[in-house]
């Protein structure tokens, strides 16, 4: 797996680490719309260092998300318990070595897009 840099907007918050095996997948269910703006993506990561403060906020009993308290920008998906952290693609530096693998949570997708890519659509997750 490819190995991979990034960073928020400001640049307060950067991060290293390598793709973890998992597949990228989009998320459409609705706090990952809210917390992203529009659909959240991303992938787990492996030797994940963190330069820069982090400010974690807990979602859901199963969750939390993290982003940078300078500019706001959304990087990290956590699950309570599991230890692994989730990197968003669009916060890291080209090029990223993934492709997206497919969709979870498209029964609480938006309704002002369509999914029209051709990769498997998942409806909870």
């Amino acid at each position: 797996m490819s190995d991979f840099t990034g960073r928020c907007l400001c640049g307060a918050v950067t991060f290293t680490g390598r793709w973890g095996g998992d597949p990228l997948r989009a998320c459409h269910c609705s706090q990952c719309r809210r917390w992203s703006g529009h659909v959240w993506a991303a992938a787990q990561a492996a030797d994940l260092t963190i330069g820069g403060q982090v400010k974690w906020f807990r979602s859901s009993a199963e969750a939390e998300r993290g982003f940078c308290p300078d500019c706001g920008s959304s990087l990290f998906w956590r699950r309570q318990g599991h230890g692994g952290i989730e990197v968003a693609p669009g916060a890291v530096d080209n090029p990223t070595g993934l492709r997206m693998a497919g969709h979870i949570y498209v029964a609480d997708k938006g309704d002002y897009y369509d999914i029209a890519d051709g990769l498997p659509q998942d409806p909870q997750g």
